[in-house]
C-alpha cells in the first residue's frame, strides 16, 4: 500500500502538531499572563517542574517525581542540587547522571 501526496502531508501536519504540542505543554503562564517555558535555559528546575518535566530526568520515574513534588510543598523549595538527596529514591548517582541538566531557581 502506497501512500499518496496527501497522505504524507497529513502525516507531517500531524507530527509537526504532536511536537509543537508537547513544546506547549512545558511551557506555563508567567507573572506577566505571557507564556514562559519552565526550562528555558535548557535545565528543569526542580523548584518548579510538573510531575512530567521532573520524570524527563534519568532515574526518575512517577514515584520518585511525586516525593520530589510532595518534598518541596511540604519543606519549601531546594535551595541547591544536592538537596535532592533528601527525597527518598533520590542518589548521587542519579544527581551525577543529570548533572547540567537540573537547576535550582
Amino acid at each position: 500500500m502506497s501512500m499518496g501526496r496527501m497522505g504524507w502531508g497529513l502525516a507531517m501536519a500531524l507530527t509537526v502538531g504532536l511536537v509543537a504540542g508537547t513544546a506547549a505543554a512545558d511551557e506555563k503562564p508567567g507573572k506577566d499572563g505571557s507564556a514562559k517555558t519552565a526550562k528555558a535555559d535548557g535545565k528543569i528546575n526542580i523548584n518548579e517542574a510538573s510531575r512530567a518535566q521532573l520524570m524527563k530526568l534519568s532515574g526518575i520515574g512517577p514515584g520518585t517525581a511525586d516525593r520530589i513534588i510532595e518534598y518541596r510543598q511540604a519543606h519549601g523549595p531546594f535551595r541547591r542540587v544536592q538537596d535532592l538527596e533528601k527525597v527518598e529514591g533520590v542518589g548521587k548517582g542519579v544527581i551525577e547522571r543529570n548533572e547540567g541538566r537540573i537547576a535550582v531557581k
